[in-house]
């Protein structure tokens, strides 16, 4: 498993966004510097609408008071791991949904309920619009924690796999657009994490964010979940990665991401036979600094 796991990582790299997102093949992320460039797409939003935000641990600011990021928990041999869905659906899918589209995935909840794995639920304030539902009830599950994957699922940055970009100046209301739409639909257990789409930012975004007091979430596993055809080879990719502090990130969105529920299968069992305890990224942050 390991070395099919490893010839799979670089298109998997490329598929964490371009399997939900209608993406491209090139973009940038972590700490480069490219200028935002692309049409507004978010509409402001103030930061009074956020919701109460369920009390959990966040990493102190950054340089500048810029939002700080969060990759992995402590490596202190704690046998510890984070499985992290993206429920994505961006701002302009709706014509798609109303078509039938699922950008849901019921089974997968009902799974990791089933299994009794807890999980952090990174969610577009468009999804919870589009399932207000399904957002109540993971909200109110104490399994889970419900955070932030901005409003749009646009890209904070530019280039990032193709992604239409939020421009400077607005990511912070993007963000807090979602929280609102979160409020708007009653969901519980937000908790103060953010996951850039894409995974792209940089020094400007994490300044810019820094007022809006959340961390970052990242990870350090990819699953390449999106657009697989086959459960094994995503488990097998996850398998062979994940150490002690590991936060996976995997999708919640059964039509670009079908066979998710089926890799959980495989690999909830092995971990737990391998001596992992499943936590939510909260847990992994209250931990103490990686």
């Amino acid at each position: 498993m390991r070395s099919l796991s490893r010839s799979l990582a670089p298109a998997a790299a490329l598929a964490l966004c371009a399997g939900l997102t209608a993406c491209g093949s090139s973009g940038k992320s972590g700490d480069d510097k490219p200028r935002a460039v692309g049409p507004a797409r978010t509409a402001p939003a103030s930061p009074s609408a956020s919701p109460s935000l369920s009390a959990a641990p966040t990493l102190p600011a950054g340089p500048g008071g810029a939002m700080p990021v969060f990759s992995h928990g402590a490596r202190d041999g704690r046998k510890r791991v984070a499985l992290t869905f993206d429920a994505d659906m961006t701002s302009d899918q709706g014509p798609r949904a109303a078509r039938g589209e699922r950008f849901d995935n019921p089974g997968l909840i009902a799974t990791l309920r089933t299994l009794k794995v807890p999980a952090t639920v990174f969610m577009t304030g468009r999804w919870a619009e589009q399932y207000p539902d399904e957002a109540r009830s993971i909200g109110a599950d104490p399994l889970f924690e419900v955070a932030n994957h901005s409003y749009s699922h646009h890209a904070f940055t530019t280039p990032c796999y193709g992604l239409p970009t939020v421009p400077r100046g607005t990511a912070r209301a993007d963000v807090e657009r979602a929280f609102a739409a979160f409020r708007t639909a009653g969901v519980e257990h937000v908790v103060p994490y953010f996951r850039f789409p894409g995974g792209c930012h940089d020094d400007a975004t994490l300044r810019e964010m820094g007022p809006a007091k959340v961390t970052a979430v990242q990870w350090d596993v990819i699953s390449g979940d999106a657009f697989a055809k086959q459960a094994q080879p995503v488990a097998a990719q996850v398998l062979s990665q994940v150490k002690p502090g590991s936060v996976v990130v995997m999708h919640c969105t059964r039509s670009a991401a079908p066979t998710t529920e089926d890799a959980v299968k495989k690999i909830v069992p092995e971990l737990r036979a391998r001596g992992y305890e499943f936590v939510r990224v909260s847990d992994l942050v209250g931990a103490g600094p990686s």
